[in-house]
């Protein structure tokens, strides 16, 4: 097996010469740990895409009974000028506001994984409903061209400090990734290397398209 471990001192320029994997992060509503993933990777010249698999995009409100829920159309620059309109000392103490804010740089609104018919080679979810949800929506699809994706969930909680450890995650098992000369076959071994390192578990499998 040709993989190298001791990537992570190799710096992103690598990364940037060679993107070639296209990447997919995946959380609920696309707004908290798929975007903060997708901005750490996009930093480091990955070709990458971030999704929600809810019906609605949910963010927290005045209480956890009443959340702000918006459609999947909804853009970024309306959600944030909604909140800023409601209650923007109480947005702006809760982080939300700053969340917009990246995302709206980043991209103009959330998109659903169901309504993208577009290819990857790597799928990361951020919580294992998620990761079902995904799952079960590639096997839903006919396959066409038989190209692999591996899709693979790390468990991230909701919140602003574990959605930034959880990107720094993703990107360092992407780097790696450039590394390995077949990835098909020695995913397994990379995976069981990065659990017996950070000492957590992941979900994997692999779909086709």
């Amino acid at each position: 097996m040709a993989v190298r471990t001791s990537y992570f001192a190799d710096s992103a320029a690598a990364t940037m010469e060679s993107p070639s994997l296209r990447v997919a992060v995946v959380c609920s509503s696309n707004q908290n740990r798929s975007m903060e993933a997708h901005y750490f990777l996009s930093k480091r010249g990955f070709n990458v895409r971030s999704f929600g698999t809810g019906t609605h995009v949910k963010l927290a409100g005045p209480s956890p009974n009443k959340p702000n829920i918006y459609d999947f159309k909804t853009t970024y620059e309306k959600m944030y000028n909604d909140l800023c309109r409601k209650d923007r000392d109480f947005y702006t103490y809760n982080g939300i506001l700053h969340m917009l804010n990246r995302n709206r740089r980043i991209k103009p609104r959330p998109e659903r994984f169901q309504e993208c018919r577009d290819q990857f080679d790597l799928i990361f979810t951020c919580e294992e409903q998620v990761y079902d949800r995904v799952v079960e929506e590639m096997y839903s699809r006919e396959q066409e061209t038989c190209q692999p994706v591996h899709v693979i969930n790390i468990d991230i909680k909701d919140n602003a400090e574990d959605a930034t450890l959880g990107a720094f995650l993703i990107c360092e098992m992407c780097q790696c990734f450039l590394y390995t000369d077949d990835m098909e076959n020695d995913m397994d071994l990379l995976l069981q290397d990065f659990e017996r390192r950070k000492g957590r578990s992941f979900l994997h499998t692999v779909c086709f398209y």
